[in-house]
């Protein structure tokens, strides 16, 4: 049959390439960004008195009423705001969010803007649509907006800008003074805000994140994206909601719908307990600097150059001490000669943008850390 593909260029993911390359040399594995220690017990015995009281058939399509209860509750709380929990929605995880935001939203021939190194769903699902995406690169090692080029992107097609902070691949947070000028582009603009935010409470160096929700002028134009997996360790549940004014809620949910329509019914039940207490996310900061700080201690006679991590469980490392290669070049060889696995920052730029920095994942135990660290000081020219 004849077939042409709707994703051409789309291939293996890198998350994919490098894990396997892991699997094959015994490498510690800092490449894809998931936990290798264990989260809650109290969550986790929460999903199974729930699985055993009978909740596993269909939950509500936009979720139980007491979990969104429960997520406007924490939303209100956190970003002193006034979120309803009729526009909450809960999706199978943050990417299924994203996908539905924009397909929700995009239409052939509409133009996207993409802050990057982006994380690597937005593009795709923005060209499924028919959209254009188009980038914005940030430069190492500040990693900053200038807000007067940015501007420059700005067409009368432009339908939707996504914003990822804390921002992954690159460990960096957006100030007040970034989300003012966000505001003056948008102003009086048709043009939508998707705003990943599912590192909401890994924010070091005691700064506070700034979301979306802290701003009413964005709040009314935006799709805000958190994620349970990423809080609370268990990044395989696939658990996450979206926040949006009631018009883009209504259309958000009719992809969600035909989507999957609902999802997981006893970890909804269990998150809704779960959340009551607070103290379950408002550690994370300080539990994931020290991991960080470990990390960064341990690597410190290293040849590598750090750039400081303000947010995720990422970090970046500059090589262009030790080596001219390119960074997927780079990344693949000290797999296999050193047995540490890592990400090339330039897979997440649509140009391949090479500037000799690779991310590291320190969400890890602490002998994982250890031992990886004790690999990367090997690491030569």
């Amino acid at each position: 049959m004849n077939f042409s593909s709707k994703l051409p260029s789309v291939g293996t993911t890198i998350f994919t390439v490098m894990s396997q390359l892991a699997n094959e040399h015994n490498a510690v594995n800092l490449s894809q960004g998931f936990p290798d220690f264990k989260g809650d017990n109290e969550l986790v015995k929460l999903v199974n008195e729930n699985m055993k009281k009978g909740h596993n058939q269909y939950a509500p399509m936009q979720g139980l009423p007491i979990l969104r209860e429960a997520i406007s509750n924490k939303i209100n709380k956190t970003y002193n705001c006034n979120c309803d929990a009729n526009n909450v929605t809960v999706t199978a995880g943050a990417t299924q969010a994203i996908y539905n935001a924009i397909t929700a939203t995009i239409k052939a021939g509409d133009e996207v803007i993409l802050i990057e190194p982006a994380y690597d769903c937005y593009q795709p699902t923005v060209q499924l649509c028919g959209g254009i995406a188009k980038s914005y690169e940030l430069t190492a090692p500040d990693y900053r907006v200038d807000w007067e080029q940015f501007k420059k992107l700005i067409t009368g097609n432009t339908r939707m800008i996504i914003i990822n902070n804390p921002h992954n691949p690159i460990a960096k947070v957006w100030s007040d003074d970034d989300f003012q000028e966000l505001i003056k582009i948008t102003r009086d603009r048709d043009i939508f805000i998707l705003s990943d935010e599912v590192y909401e409470h890994l924010v070091f160096d005691d700064k506070k994140h700034i979301s979306v929700l802290n701003y009413p002028e964005l709040v009314e134009k935006s799709y805000v994206i958190f994620s349970f997996g990423k809080t609370f360790h268990q990044t395989g549940w696939k658990m996450g909601y979206c926040v949006a004014p009631p018009f883009m809620t209504k259309e958000f949910r009719k992809v969600h719908q035909y989507n999957v329509f609902s999802v997981n019914t006893p970890i909804q039940y269990a998150l809704a307990e779960y959340l009551k207490d607070e103290s379950k996310y408002l550690h994370l900061p300080q539990f994931f600097q020290e991991k960080r700080d470990y990390f960064l201690e341990s690597i410190k006679d290293s040849d590598f150059k750090v750039i400081q991590s303000e947010g995720t469980y990422f970090q970046l490392l500059d090589y262009s001490n030790i080596s001219e290669e390119n960074d997927v070049d780079f990344a693949k060889r000290i797999t296999i000669e050193y047995g540490v696995a890592v990400i090339p920052v330039s897979v997440f730029y649509n140009s391949k943008r090479d500037e000799k920095v690779v991310r590291v994942c320190f969400a890890k135990k602490k002998n994982t850390l250890q031992e990886a660290a004790a690999r990367l000081l090997n690491i030569k020219r």
